[in-house]
């Protein structure tokens, strides 16, 4: 009986249950109104207590708990505007899985563009949507023979690929979760599904929308080699060669992924990319990114020797150097050249001063960015030693040394000289006319007066030049 009545007394409730924003609330109140239900008869008295210090201090206090109860408001509402958007996104991936029926594939198409539509700006519901599986039906719709369902999809798959940087997914938490869905739609078969659509010939619309994935899918490392193996290099090509701007520029944005892994060489090397770069340096809008290409290239054998085999590769490096003053394809021309003269063979240095490189990398040491300074230099140091052993050896086999002629008064004079050897002689020779043609070259450019160039001052400049005095 005892036992029941703690019991009892334990469910006993004096008030009932209130939260503490409630609580406060009628606390207030009853400070406020004197607690007036209570007792009519000292209203005024009651009442008379709010104007005290006291009691006006404690109706401050719990005025001030009182944005606790609105921030609780505004995180109950933010809790069901999450539940809410995680049920769209829900529904979305829910209509992705219908099959083909009568009024089904209108509503995977919906289901398609409303994925592309959330995932275009949301990273949290490009990870959603991952988890919530909307990848593998999405690349499953490629195989569908409605091309309005392909661009859906294809789009789709592109937002969700969106974004590829491996930090962000580990500290933020999905702001970079498109690295993990493109190795998702790699893995569930989107590239030989887009390769097919194109060997089944798809509109212009498909076709570019493919070059964009393509684009996506080739940002990430471990892609790099699938897509290069595929056989997708051949349409990133074409589409290159004789796409529209945009096509144009996402295609050679993805072969330059794929230039940087080096196992994929080979394949772009065989497509015949390296002519079609070097045919595209003169176009602003492709040139920088065309030489990056190339860098990337020539850091294998299959690049050096495709450059070696291209008619117009030096003269068009060249080129780069003397009339584009964008500092990026400055400093990547001399990097090719740089590359070239330190592994390629003799052939490619004589290639290179055949094409005038010696002036114009002169004059890149004179007025090019720091990094194209140094480039050009180690390239030129490259050049006069390469230049002295020529003279050397044809010395020992009493030929003439020198291909630019030596003026006989120097020729004399070095009979008799012992402390010069041969090939300081060429290498300063050399020097002397590269820069007097470089300092010519830079006072066309500076719209200087046509006898600048025969002044006293000049001469003295070219004639006093050593090989001491340039950057290398």
């Amino acid at each position: 009986m005892a036992e029941c009545d703690r019991s009892a007394a334990a469910r006993f409730r004096p008030w009932p249950p209130f939260s503490a924003a409630t609580l406060r609330r009628k606390l207030l109140d009853a400070v406020a109104c004197g607690a007036s239900g209570h007792r009519r008869g000292r209203k005024e008295d009651l009442c008379s207590l709010a104007s005290r210090p006291t009691t006006r201090r404690l109706e401050e206090l719990m005025r001030a708990d009182e944005p606790e109860s609105c921030s609780d408001r505004g995180a109950e509402a933010e809790t069901r505007r999450k539940i809410g958007a995680f049920e769209e996104l829900q529904r979305a991936a829910g209509l992705l899985q219908l099959g083909d029926g009568d009024g089904e594939l209108d509503r995977r198409k919906e289901a398609a563009a409303e994925v592309r539509r959330l995932a275009k700006d949301d990273p949290g519901a490009r990870k959603t949507f991952a988890t919530l599986g909307a990848i593998p039906p999405l690349v499953a719709m490629l195989d569908s023979k409605d091309s309005e369902l392909h661009l859906a999809a294809l789009y789709a798959l592109l937002n969700l690929g969106i974004g590829n940087d491996l930090f962000s997914v580990a500290v933020v938490g999905g702001g970079g979760f498109g690295c993990r869905n493109k190795a998702a739609a790699v893995k569930a078969g989107a590239v030989h599904k887009m390769l097919n659509l194109i060997e089944s010939g798809s509109s212009p619309s498909v076709s570019e929308a493919i070059v964009a994935n393509f684009l996506s899918l080739s940002a990430l490392d471990s892609n790099k080699p699938v897509v290069g193996a595929s056989g997708a290099i051949p349409f990133l090509l074409s589409a290159f060669k004789s796409g529209n701007s945009t096509a144009r520029q996402d295609a050679l944005r993805a072969l330059f992924n794929l230039s940087i892994a080096s196992s994929n060489a080979p394949r772009l090397v065989d497509a015949g990319l390296v002519p079609a770069l070097f045919a595209s340096i003169g176009d602003m809008a492709v040139s920088e990114r065309a030489l990056t290409a190339l860098s990337n290239l020539v850091a294998t054998g299959e690049g050096r020797r495709a450059v070696s085999r291209c008619t117009d590769a030096f003269p068009t490096l060249v080129d780069v150097l003397g009339w584009c003053d964008a500092a990026g394809c400055q400093e990547k021309a001399a990097h090719v050249l740089m590359v070239m003269a330190h592994k390629g063979g003799p052939c490619d240095r004589a290639a290179m001063v055949e094409a005038g490189a010696v002036s114009a990398l002169l004059e890149l040491t004179l007025l090019g960015s720091p990094l194209a300074q140094k480039r050009a230099s180690r390239v030129l140091e490259v050049l006069t030693v390469d230049k002295g052993k020529k003279v050397t050896s044809a010395a020992a086999s009493g030929a003439v040394a020198v291909s630019a002629p030596l003026s006989v008064a120097t020729a004399a004079e070095g009979k008799g000289d012992d402390r010069m050897s041969e090939e300081r002689r060429a290498v300063r020779e050399l020097v002397q006319q590269s820069l007097h043609s470089n300092m010519r070259r830079i006072a066309r450019r500076a719209n200087l007066p046509q006898d600048f160039g025969l002044s006293e001052r000049f001469t003295a400049l070219t004639t006093t030049s050593a090989t001491k005095s340039l950057p290398f």
